[in-house]
């Protein structure tokens, strides 16, 4: 999105997408240890549903995605042919890897408002309200972005005038 949606030059914004996604990767793995340590604290067994098994895979996926298009296209960089080559897996990719990690999302909620009705939770409740329009705002948010993502963005242009 920050290709889209910045009018800086095509360097800079590398920049801020590396940074942002290294961010979000720091931030899934610091997720992904909590989980494991609640679950060990509270005597829970890790691993036990799909949405644990693919937030594994998602943040695994994600960070092999991410060393990759560091080394190919930050430092030390492949060949202009290379970058050309990856450029629309590097995409493409990175989209397959947001929509699951938005399904898995959405799957965390029904997860874990199973878990609340189970321990007696009103399935009509404001609570139970809550987690499904949160589950239904973080579909709606995904698919924003994946639209923002596949519009064409503005085109890059050194000589006119921009706003910053």
């Amino acid at each position: 999105m920050s290709y889209k949606s910045l009018p800086l030059k095509k360097e800079v914004k590398k920049v801020i997408h590396l940074v942002l996604h290294a961010t979000a990767l720091i931030l899934g793995i610091i997720g992904i240890y909590t989980a494991f340590k609640n679950h060990n604290e509270s005597s829970i067994p890790n691993l036990y549903s799909v949405h644990s098994w693919l937030g594994i895979g998602i943040i695994t996926l994600y960070g092999i995605q991410w060393i990759y298009g560091f080394l190919i296209f930050f430092y030390p960089g492949g060949s202009t042919g290379l970058r050309s080559e990856s450029l629309p897996w590097h995409v493409l990719l990175g989209l397959f890897v947001y929509i699951l990690a938005v399904g898995n999302a959405t799957l965390g909620f029904l997860e874990k408002l199973t878990f609340l009705e189970n321990s007696g939770l009103d399935k009509y409740g404001a609570e139970a309200y809550l987690v499904n329009f949160t589950a239904i705002v973080t579909i709606l948010y995904g698919a924003f972005v994946i639209f923002t993502v596949l519009s064409q963005g503005p085109q890059e242009d050194d000589y006119s005038y921009s706003a910053i």
